[in-house]
């Protein structure tokens, strides 16, 4: 399917009939320079790739995660380049993800290879400057129906956290340095200065037009 979409009219939606994981995987590598997920019911949701510096500010994200995970190996970690296709049949990719060792097993190694077709237990979601927060905000209450017990809606315009939780209670903390984790990442904490300005790009902008 030929998608021609100006770059201004991104993020865009558009419905297509319902796919396979094969047919839904080969659909986005046909269109290798966007980004897709897709619904419950059956919009297929078309973002543009992210800023630099968005993608700086996950990778960064995902590091810590993946640093404080391997010390305990609670769980596999993920990020936005990995889908997942929750029970309400949405295929979705949170910027980064924990899933617990119990939610994995019984999956076939085949499957396992391919879209996992579980919820991850934890996630974050990184509002970039392509997002509407209303949007992201309902990503979040979408992830948490589907079994994720605890998200994170990380804003850096606001330097801000919005926190998700299973009972449906939620917190948000603004202007603030760090984040605690709870729940399935008990113990995790999250330097959010790192994330509002990546430690690299300081060090590299502060070097900008330095002689020695």
């Amino acid at each position: 399917m030929a998608l021609v979409i100006e770059e201004s009219w991104l993020p865009a939606t558009i419905t297509h009939p319902p796919m396979s994981d094969e047919e839904f995987a080969e659909f986005c590598s046909e269109h290798s320079d966007l980004s897709f997920e897709m619904t419950a019911d059956g919009e297929i949701l078309i973002m543009p790739p992210p800023y630099t510096l968005t993608g700086v500010r996950c990778s960064e994200i995902s590091y810590q995660l993946e640093s404080w995970n391997r010390r305990g190996r609670t769980g596999v970690c993920g990020e936005a380049t990995g889908g997942f296709v929750l029970p309400s049949g949405a295929r979705r990719s949170p910027d980064a993800a924990l899933t617990l060792g119990t939610r994995l097993k019984g999956i076939p190694r085949r499957q396992l290879e391919r879209f996992w077709h579980v919820c991850p237990n934890f996630v974050i979601e990184l509002k970039s400057d392509h997002d509407r927060l209303r949007t992201v905000r309902a990503k979040m209450r979408e992830w948490v129906e589907n079994g994720v017990e605890l998200g994170w809606l990380i804003d850096p315009d606001r330097r801000a956290v919005e926190v998700f939780r299973a009972d449906g209670s939620s917190d948000v903390f603004v202007d603030t340095d760090r984040i605690v984790g709870e729940g399935p990442v008990e113990g995790f904490v999250l330097d959010l200065k790192a994330v509002w300005e990546p430690p690299s790009m300081v060090e590299h902008v502060v070097g900008v037009g330095q002689t020695d």
